[in-house]
């Protein structure tokens, strides 16, 4: 059934979204032609910014939930109701560092995540306030430089469930979420971020890609739904050195099992540092039929979850990915802060973007492994 969805491409000319010239929606414009002259910039970590602020649960209650029956403390995305001037402030300083793209402050905004939190009926209004607050900070940084074109991406972070695996040793064939049940929650915050007006969707930090289906399964009846689209942007994590996801796949099993779907940009992100992603980076660069982003860590969390690297040592990595040819568009994740995306915002300043290979057409099948006939 997934396989049958209507892709990208599928359009039909007489679609008023439609551009004539290059049969993609008028949304994408923004991000092909931004792509089309540079390497972009995406944003820095957002959790690590709110945890320098040290806030309390007061600032996550704020007025409106001093009555909440369990803590709140640590659900950084409700703090787009509580604490807006919080959020804003962290896009600002992004953007003001050379950001292109700032991703909105949803990444556990599912109704599967917030029940973590007794949270689950607030999910549309999160994702709304956070857009909002999101665009607020783009066209501020845009007004404030005219002529300069900021964007935001909505992040669809992967819950905290998983479909590929058993969180009981016990009993391997348990899973504690159904297919159903990941589509509802991804659609319900893929609709409440594209009504609120982001730029594109970015399905981030993929360790499972059976999770990553659904939620690029929900994001299709959305747009159908819609009668148009955004950009979708995806982006997996290689758990370690094995070169794997947490549900086992290589990256090339990983980018055959989403190709499908037509992403208008495949990455990594999250898990390793920069360096350590290089051999994954370099693959998918030769592979991918768009644009490749990349956002590691600012390295690896000592004993105390705290990462060191800084971020002249960030962003020579990224700047060497860039020199390689291997990269679209560049950013952090945790660990990495406004100081980091403007080391890394400087250092691919004038190097080309990664000329996106041409689609090869054969029958390209993944398990664990992939299987290319042809």
């Amino acid at each position: 059934m997934f396989l049958a969805k209507r892709l990208p491409l599928c359009f039909a000319p007489r679609d008023p979204s439609m551009s004539a010239a290059t049969n993609e929606p008028e949304s994408f414009a923004p991000f092909r032609s931004l792509l089309a002259s540079r390497v972009a910039v995406l944003d820095g970590a957002m959790g690590t910014m709110i945890q320098a602020r040290g806030l309390e649960e007061a600032d996550f209650r704020g007025s409106r939930f001093g009555d909440h029956p369990c803590d709140l403390k640590g659900d950084n995305d409700l703090l787009c109701l509580t604490r807006p001037d919080v959020v804003g402030e962290i896009h600002a300083a992004y953007l003001a560092a050379g950001a292109d793209i700032v991703e909105t402050n949803t990444f556990n905004s599912t109704s599967i995540s917030q029940a973590d939190y007794r949270a689950s009926g607030l999910v549309a209004e999160i994702n709304t306030a956070a857009a909002a607050i999101a665009l607020r900070a783009a066209r501020a940084a845009e007004a404030a430089s005219p002529g300069r074109r900021c964007l935001v991406a909505g992040a669809i972070g992967p819950t905290s469930r998983t479909l590929s695996l058993s969180p009981d040793v016990n009993r391997p064939d348990f899973r504690a979420v159904t297919w159903d049940e990941l589509v509802a929650a991804y659609g319900e915050q893929a609709r409440a971020l594209v009504e609120g007006g982001v730029d594109a969707l970015l399905v981030e930090t993929i360790f499972d890609t059976l999770n990553a289906k659904a939620a690029l399964f929900a994001i299709e009846d959305l747009f159908d739904a819609l009668g148009r689209r955004v950009p979708v942007m995806v982006s997996v994590t290689i758990t370690d050195a094995s070169g794997r996801t947490l549900s086992g796949q290589t990256i090339e099993a990983f980018y055959a099992s989403i190709a499908h779907t037509r992403p208008f940009s495949v990455g990594i992100n999250c898990a390793l540092g920069g360096r350590a992603m290089r051999p994954y980076v370099e693959e998918l660069a030769k592979i991918a039929a768009c644009p490749v982003t990349c956002f590691p860590n600012a390295g690896l969390p000592n004993a105390f979850g705290e990462y060191e690297e800084s971020p002249a040592a960030m962003a020579s990595v990224l700047g060497e990915y860039a020199a390689n040819g291997w990269v679209n568009m560049v950013g952090g994740c945790c660990g990495s802060t406004p100081a980091h995306i403007a080391a890394i915002a400087a250092a691919v300043r004038g190097k080309a973007p990664r000329a996106v290979p041409a689609e090869a057409h054969r029958l390209r099948l993944s398990g664990l492994e992939p299987l290319i006939i042809g």
